[in-house]
């Protein structure tokens, strides 16, 4: 025998029931029976392959069923794209109605006929008089804030004056700054 060596071996997984026959073809392999050993596997594949010969012939009941099968899943497929295309024109149809609807209302709007919007106000010749923020005490001003008094006094104790005044503006519905005044134990609006 020449001296040529074997290409080096492959792991390879197999399934559990074939692990026994893969061990013995393994050592008849490493034993130098490779040759003799792919003959045999060739004569056994071939011999297999004659047992199991498959008529594909376009008449054939393989084939038919075949047919058969992939007719029933077209008529499968054809009926659930109808019924896609159904909803999405049903879909469709909405958005259109939606889409009338909304240049109905914004045509009518422009032209005065459902305007929704809040009354306008009768101009007056005089001014209305501005309603004046008067000073508070910490029971008055702290449900203004949404905040209890003890709360209040502990923001204005923790807070700078500055701090408080920015703190007091965003707490006011109007948007008015407090500042507290020692002497004489009240808060007064800042604008």
């Amino acid at each position: 025998m020449p001296d040529q060596k074997s290409p080096p071996s492959e792991m390879i997984r197999v399934p559990v029931p074939l692990i026994k026959v893969v061990r013995r073809l393994s050592k008849l392999h490493r034993q130098g029976h490779t040759i003799a050993l792919l003959q045999a596997l060739e004569e056994l594949i071939e011999e297999f392959d004659s047992k199991n010969d498959i008529d594909i012939t376009a008449g054939s009941k393989p084939v038919k069923q075949l047919e058969k099968h992939l007719l029933k899943l077209e008529s499968h497929l054809a009926d659930q794209g109808s019924s896609v295309e159904t909803k999405l024109e049903t879909i469709t149809k909405k958005l259109e109605q939606i889409e009338r609807a909304i240049s109905t209302i914004s045509s009518a709007n422009a032209s005065g006929r459902y305007n929704n919007s809040r009354p306008r106000r009768q101009t007056y010749s005089h001014q209305q008089p501005q309603v004046e923020l008067q000073p508070r005490t910490n029971e008055n001003l702290a449900p203004r804030l949404g905040v209890s008094p003890q709360s209040l006094i502990a923001e204005r104790e923790k807070l700078s004056t500055k701090e408080f005044l920015s703190w007091s503006r965003h707490r006011d519905p109007m948007s008015t700054a407090w500042e507290w005044n020692a002497k004489d134990g009240l808060y007064h609006p800042q604008r």
